[in-house]
């Protein structure tokens, strides 16, 4: 059996570390490549033309979901494997429509990570149990209109509140009234869509405003 080739991305290299000792635990598994960031994925995978790639949700620079549609829309053969701290619906979903062939949980990457490459290796998907597909929810793009962004004053009132900052330490923080703090946090749920701090924790990571 020919060795199946693997790129692996992710900022921290105590992730790779951890991800390369799983897949070489398999004889007929070669790494063949890492990256650091989105951009040096793209890269890597265009000069390796791995099997599998394996990229981290949250990379900086070029992101996750943006190296996805680069890889797959370059490679067609390589799959893709995107690594993220939660598996939310939403998040799903938008790696489903950037491309990826399957998602897996870091905390669940040691006990999984061969059983969804070897899914992926089969020509299938791999994603958790119990989250819906797009196929099956259909695909929101192009009957929404796009949420405005959010000002500098408010990300960095995000950065606060995803932290666990009470209006009032936001507000001593910053250097404004606990009311001008209220007034930031209506119209962030109103750009955002947000009524969760679960939800304005993910729309954050989604974002750029905070690394996970």
């Amino acid at each position: 059996m020919s060795s199946v080739r693997l790129l692996v991305a992710g900022s921290h290299e105590i992730l790779r570390i951890g991800v390369r000792a799983v897949l070489e635990s398999k004889p007929d598994w070669a790494v063949v490549a890492e990256a650091s960031d989105g951009q040096q994925a793209i890269e890597k995978a265009k000069e390796f033309r791995p099997d599998i790639a394996i990229l981290d949700y949250s990379s900086p620079g070029t992101n996750g979901l943006d190296a996805v549609r680069e890889i797959v829309k370059n490679l067609p053969d390589t799959k893709v494997l995107m690594l993220t701290i939660y598996d939310s619906d939403t998040l799903i979903e938008e790696m489903q429509q950037a491309g990826a062939h399957g998602c897996l949980r870091k905390a669940d990457a040691s006990r999984d990570l061969i059983c969804a490459i070897e899914t992926l290796l089969q020509q299938k998907r791999f994603y958790p149990l119990g989250v819906t597909t797009v196929s099956h929810r259909g695909s929101r793009t192009g009957d929404q209109k796009p949420l405005p962004s959010l000002t500098a004053r408010q990300k960095e009132i995000v950065r606060l509140l995803v932290q666990g900052r009470t209006g009032k330490e936001v507000a001593a923080t910053l250097g404004i009234s606990a009311k001008t703090v209220e007034v930031h946090r209506n119209n962030i749920h109103l750009r955002t869509n947000c009524h969760t701090m679960a939800q304005l924790v993910r729309y954050a990571i989604r974002n750029g405003i905070i690394v996970a």
